[in-house]
């Protein structure tokens, strides 16, 4: 991966960051001292979900054996200074009386999450839920998912929730936590507060002893157990830093922003798009918009919605390389780039986009239900996606703006997103906002900072994002074409979406 070096060199000493994502799963080292940041890819691995006959799962297995052998490969670049790990929000595992786990954790993506207002107790409902977490209203909030797991065997057992990365760092040291920024996922953490809602918790039905103390990024959470360290050779003191084991929290935290006033767009599977604050905004036009409060580094907040990100275009060529047509990317966005403009537009957020499935015919079912015609080749898919991606940034970015009472300059685009230059000029001509973009790594970057920040390499995060800034390779991308054409398309969609105000620039009426 590339990435640009400053300054003197830096001691032998390297940083692991394991980083698991919705697909893949890597180890990555870094280096860091006074102005340099080099990062190097260790391993990388699958991350393939098993449907099983009770429903999708993650083969948190396999994940495992992957980070160990990525640990292995890790040493052998130098000593390993600490270890690092991130992954996706939401998911958990239930460990019984003795640790040990029960069943694959179940994939957000299962059917097993609809209808999850249903399971919500009487005079507990989304609205009481958001007035205490300020959370998104998504079907596969961990909040839902345990509410349908608790009918189950399983969770008679149970005696411990661990999210995703928590679950791997149990694994590592033998230590029980939960990480902070993960926690704010699950929508029993109390936004105001920062710890468990232990009111809320109590009116759901479930058992407050399920959930850990909490730990904050640069914790120190344990040194690796004996047989951990036996098989991937490294010391047995090796420390684990808790790190913002939520991948958005460690992106977020590795932006280049030099201005106070940003918003950021982490693109990847999902977009996350929004802002950083000093405090959530739990009003109720916060919530009806579906905008989520969650924790940051130092007591931030985290103020953005989701929204289907490259996940879209992904899904899109695994059914073409299924029909015998491998389409390579590069092909695919000059196709794309000599598209019709604006020839058909999609709402990202359609719930018939979230499951894994043939995701051509279901765009050409949006199209045709909001009376558009549907793309003729896989160029004009992917131009339509690409465009109502940038119509989602913008409308989502320009909402946030107004909810917080913030007047953002520039938006950073971070994750794999940042490399697809259609992507980034789209979304700086649609928002009328300079887009810099960069860099693609910044989730293992700011898991990365976060454990040098532990020992004392980097002063704050203002200092870490500004190493970031003067290390990364970064690309800016400034408004241009003709933004009423923006406007119609965005009119296409459902009334909010085709708002009177949709011309009006982010941050501004």
């Amino acid at each position: 991966m590339a990435v640009k070096s400053i300054g003197s060199a830096a001691g032998d000493a390297v940083y692991a960051a394991v980083d698991l994502g919705a697909t893949s799963g890597r180890v990555i080292t870094g280096r860091v001292g006074p102005g340099r940041l080099e990062l190097a890819e260790a391993h990388r691995f699958a991350n393939t979900p098993v449907r099983l006959p009770d429903g999708l799962r993650w083969d948190v297995l396999a994940l495992y054996q992957g980070m160990l052998d990525g640990l292995r490969a890790a040493g052998g670049s130098g000593p390993v200074a600490s270890i690092g790990v991130d992954t996706w929000a939401v998911d958990y595992g239930l460990l019984d009386g003795d640790g040990a786990l029960l069943g694959l954790p179940f994939h957000y993506r299962d059917t097993r999450n609809s209808g999850a207002e249903e399971r919500l107790p009487d005079g507990c409902g989304v609205r009481e839920l958001y007035a205490v977490s300020g959370l998104q209203h998504l079907p596969f909030n961990t909040v839902f998912q345990l509410l349908s797991h608790r009918t189950t065997v399983q969770w008679g057992a149970a005696r411990t929730v661990l999210l995703m990365p928590d679950l791997l760092v149990h694994w590592l040291t033998g230590s029980v936590g939960a990480e902070i920024t993960n926690a704010s996922t699950t929508g029993l953490f109390d936004a105001r507060s920062g710890e468990w809602s232990d009111a809320l918790i109590g009116r759901l039905g479930l058992e407050r002893a399920l959930f850990p103390p909490l730990r904050e990024p640069g914790a120190h959470a344990g040194t690796l157990l004996p047989h951990v360290a036996e098989y991937t050779g490294l010391p047995g003191g090796t420390p684990v830093t808790t790190v913002a084991s939520h991948d958005t929290a460690s992106a977020v935290a590795a932006v280049p922003a030099t201005e106070a006033d940003f918003a950021y767009i982490s693109c990847g599977t999902w977009s996350l798009a929004g802002l950083e604050l000093e405090g959530p905004v739990l009003s109720e036009e916060s919530r009806a918009a579906n905008f989520t409060n969650e924790r940051g580094v130092d007591g931030t907040v985290r103020y953005l919605r989701n929204i289907m990100g490259m996940w879209l275009l992904e899904e899109c060529r695994r059914v073409w390389e299924r029909a015998g047509s491998p389409l390579g990317l590069a092909g695919l966005l000059a196709d794309a780039a000599g598209s019709e403009p604006f020839a058909a537009v999609i709402d990202p957020d359609d719930a018939s986009f979230l499951a894994p499935g043939d995701m051509p015919a279901r765009i050409d079912a949006h199209l045709l239900r909001t009376g558009q015609t549907p793309p003729r080749t896989p160029g004009g898919y992917v131009r339509c996606v690409l465009e109502s991606l940038a119509l989602a940034h913008r409308r989502t970015l320009r909402r946030a703006a107004e909810l917080a009472g913030r007047d953002p300059v520039r938006i950073h685009l971070v994750g794999g997103g940042s490399r697809n230059a259609l992507l980034c000029q789209w979304t700086a001509d649609a928002s009328g906002l300079p887009v810099t973009a960069g860099p693609a790594e910044a989730t293992a970057l700011g898991n990365i900072l976060l454990q040098a920040r532990a020992q004392g390499l980097v002063d704050g995060l203002a200092g870490l994002r500004r190493l970031v800034a003067g290390t990364q390779e970064l690309r800016h991308y400034e408004p241009r074409g003709n933004r009423r054409e923006w406007d119609r398309a965005e009119a296409r969609l459902d009334p909010w979406h085709g708002r009177a105000d949709a011309g009006a620039e982010v941050g501004m009426a």
